[in-house]
């Protein structure tokens, strides 16, 4: 099974399906298929970059608009027994939204939410299936995750507590705070993050890789969604950008070069 701790699987939730499998196809370079799962009973898109899939699409569900949520990116957090983890999230002040459930030949998830208000899965899979964290950099893949949170700090202790997360390093933004690294093992695969006073809600922030960041820009524009933060160059050298897709989806991009 994947090791604890790792973001195993991404999923957009949004309001036309057909129009996100047009949109990120063009923009990140993603294959989609359904997902052939009639046993699940709704619609289920795949997308696959290189060797397989590694994010799915859905329509917003009913309940969710319900409680406001917009369309909308989230991630699913492994472990090695979601009931068992479910229970502590709760006990530590954070929100179960679904209570653990099973995917029919995948696994065990739930929707849950940190104390601090950001929303995310929790993922067991079925045994005999492997996972490995993908090159950083690998086209397609998800290269950086990172939180706004309702309370930084805290978040980030949070998060190492439950799933065994590091500090790496801090970065001081000024009057924006600090930005923590986390990493698994040796490797960095994030920041945590106070969100600003304008942003409504704590969330999750996604960085699909692609090749340069100028030409992912034209993409999205050419394919109807916003940039709303960038291009910048961060530590390290890459290039990031901030956007929505055409249904209000917010994500980022990360790429090598300008």
């Amino acid at each position: 099974m994947a090791a604890k701790g790792y973001f195993v699987w991404y999923e957009l939730m949004t309001t036309d399906m057909a129009a996100g499998e047009a949109f990120y196809g063009k923009v990140v370079g993603w294959d989609a298929k359904d997902a052939g799962m009639p046993e699940i009973e709704m619609a289920y898109t795949l997308f696959s970059a290189g060797a397989g899939p590694i994010a799915g699409m859905m329509i917003l569900p009913e309940e969710a608009k319900a409680m406001g949520t917009p369309p909308c990116w989230t991630g699913y957090i492994s472990v090695p027994n979601v009931d068992e983890a479910a229970k502590t999230i709760a006990e530590k002040g954070g929100r179960v939204y679904r209570e653990p459930g099973d995917i029919p030949g995948v696994g065990r998830f739930a929707v849950v939410a940190d104390p601090y208000g950001a929303a995310f899965c929790i993922f067991t899979p079925l045994p005999g299936q492997d996972w490995e964290p993908p090159e950083p950099n690998a086209p397609g893949y998800i290269g950086w995750h990172e939180l706004y949170a309702g309370d930084g700090p805290k978040a980030f202790d949070f998060y190492c507590d439950m799933f065994g997360w590091e500090s790496s390093s801090d970065f001081d933004m000024g009057p924006m705070g600090t930005y923590k690294i986390f990493k698994i093992g040796d490797r960095d695969f994030g920041g945590i993050m106070t969100k600003p006073a304008e942003m409504p809600m704590a969330a999750w922030n996604f960085y699909f890789n692609v090749p340069a960041i100028d030409a992912a820009i034209g993409r999205v524009n050419e394919a109807g969604g916003k940039i709303v933060n960038g291009p910048m160059e961060v530590p390290g050298g890459s290039w990031i950008v901030q956007c929505t897709d055409p249904q209000g989806a917010f994500f980022s991009l990360v790429a090598p070069v300008k």
